[in-house]
């Protein structure tokens, strides 16, 4: 490509054997599925604020301001802090947990850190669905973030280490499909519960958590511990054969001596959050920052929280909205499982500057057509409310090819083991800081920016994708204990690097 935006000298391989075995399979399944939790919560908040009798019980304001008051704003009715509060409380509860779950996964394993989150995701399910005031509700909300973060924290670099590097891409990508398809249960199941007469479908929606919580925490308990992590206790002869089994060779000699060596390194090092900062881990921690702050910007969220609630803006009754919801996220899913199949063929750069451009036009069509047709009163021509689902559709599949797998698998895949951990973490708590943070303003912002929030979103995808085009260099198959060639061969993060080596030699 012009301009040496990419690795020069070709490929950097590993020579590596094995494939994808059953127990890879198996193994990589039972932990994903905590990916289940993460989404089923997503698509549950945003369904059950737009259900009425959710709405009468709890937040009063919101449902007289949607029912009763024509002088409020189609773009206002549903601004409430209190709801906002509702929806982002897990998320610095998440936040918080992360940097603990770090501890936790470093020290006493992936699986521990499994473990504890969807015990603790159990808890919070218990707590929503026997809500009876608006503060019992938040407390799940809290309980539900606390297990999210151990479990986002430590799946996505447990796949890492478990799977083949040529295969890595697609392994660690069922983390977001597993996202996915627990939006799409939630929005199944939000839609059929409210038509539930008495108005306690809610109570189902928020108590069912407890199921993939517990398909987790029942499977994490007879996991095996990742390679890396086996190694790093210093337990070498089972880890060859934890080797042997996961690739279906008895030639992983090479794979292990690459793993010992980078067990050694991280050894050395016992303040990984310190060590984060030093020069020479510099492009690990722009990518562990910047990925997923420019994650949330895309807007993705706005869609995974408050689908349901935008549908209604734009004039849907409450069983359209929630249907339309479910819709959206058939798309997503379906490009979740495209991207599993070609990321490890197309590349990581690729998919991240297509789906970057689908989602700028996306959000650019959105806007104009709010822009247009949905005034502060009155409601929009069914034909545009329908034009509105099947843009967001394609908004949708864009991320789901794109941002949302790979915001998981880059940082995780292009940190050396003794950083691992900690820009997991990172990763983690910066996606929970900015999700809080949309989740606590989008509504206001709708509210006043109106159709302009839209164009927002789009200046942020803009300079996101330019990012990546100029300094993210291409990581598939390409082995974790190798990764660091890539930033050696970067025509801008060499300088870094090289600075860093110079520096050190003269002292």
């Amino acid at each position: 490509m012009a301009g040496g935006f990419v690795v020069e000298g070709g490929p950097v391989t590993g020579g590596y054997n094995g494939r994808v075995t059953a127990f890879v399979v198996l193994s990589c399944i039972v932990a994903g599925s905590g990916g289940i939790l993460f989404g089923y919560d997503l698509g549950i908040s945003g369904g059950v604020t737009s259900m009425e009798s959710f709405l009468k019980r709890f937040f009063p304001d919101v449902y007289q301001k949607m029912r009763e008051d024509n002088k409020v704003s189609n773009y206002c009715r549903f601004d409430s802090q209190l709801l906002m509060v509702f929806t982002s409380s897990l998320y610095i509860a998440g936040l918080i947990a992360a940097f603990f779950a770090s501890k936790v996964t470093r020290t006493l394993g992936r699986r521990a850190s499994m473990l504890i989150g969807g015990t603790v995701f159990l808890a919070g399910s218990a707590f929503g669905g026997a809500a009876v005031n608006v503060y019992m509700l938040i407390l799940g909300r809290v309980l539900l973030g606390v297990g999210l973060g151990f479990t986002n924290q430590s799946i996505p670099l447990y796949l890492s280490e478990m799977a083949p590097p040529q295969y890595r891409g697609a392994i660690n990508n069922g983390f977001e499909l597993s996202i996915s398809l627990g939006i799409l249960f939630a929005n199944v199941l939000n839609y059929f519960v409210q038509k539930i007469h008495g108005g306690w479908g809610w109570r189902i929606s928020l108590s069912l958590a407890a199921l993939p919580a517990s398909f987790l925490t029942i499977g994490a308990i007879f996991l095996p511990e990742s390679p890396s992590f086996i190694i790093q206790k210093g337990n070498i002869e089972e880890a060859t054969n934890l080797l042997q089994r996961l690739r279906g060779t008895p030639n992983v000699q090479k794979e292990l001596d690459d793993l010992i060596a980078a067990s050694n390194v991280s050894r050395t090092i016992k303040h990984p959050f310190r060590n984060i900062l030093k020069r020479k881990y510099r492009p690990q921690l722009v990518m562990a920052i910047l990925i997923p702050f420019f994650n949330q910007l895309t807007g993705i969220n706005v869609i995974n929280f408050y689908a349901p609630v935008m549908f209604r803006t734009i004039g849907l009754k409450e069983s359209a909205s929630l249907l339309s919801a479910v819709v959206t996220r058939i798309f997503a899913t379906t490009a979740n499982i495209i991207a599993m199949v070609v990321v490890d063929r197309f590349g990581r750069r690729f998919l991240f500057i297509f789906g970057g451009i689908q989602m700028i036009l996306s959000q650019i069509t959105i806007g104009g057509i709010l822009f247009a047709q949905l005034r502060d009163h009155g409601g929009m021509e069914k034909e545009y409310a329908y034009l509105v689902i099947i843009i967001m559709c394609v908004f949708v599949t864009g991320f789901a090819w794109s941002w949302g797998p790979l915001t998981y698998l880059v940082p995780n895949e292009i940190s050396p083991l003794e950083i691992r951990s900690a820009a997991q973490s990172i990763v983690v708590a910066v996606l929970f800081l900015i999700t809080f943070f949309i989740g606590q303003t989008f509504l206001a912002m709708l509210c006043h920016l109106k159709a302009g929030t839209f164009f927002l979103f789009t200046g942020m995808l803009l300079a996101m994708t330019t990012f990546v085009y100029f300094l993210l260099p291409e990581t598939k198959k390409v082995p974790l204990e190798q990764m660091e060639q890539i930033w050696r061969r970067h025509w801008f993060w060499q300088k870094i690097i090289e600075e860093d080596m110079n520096s050190r030699e003269m002292s």
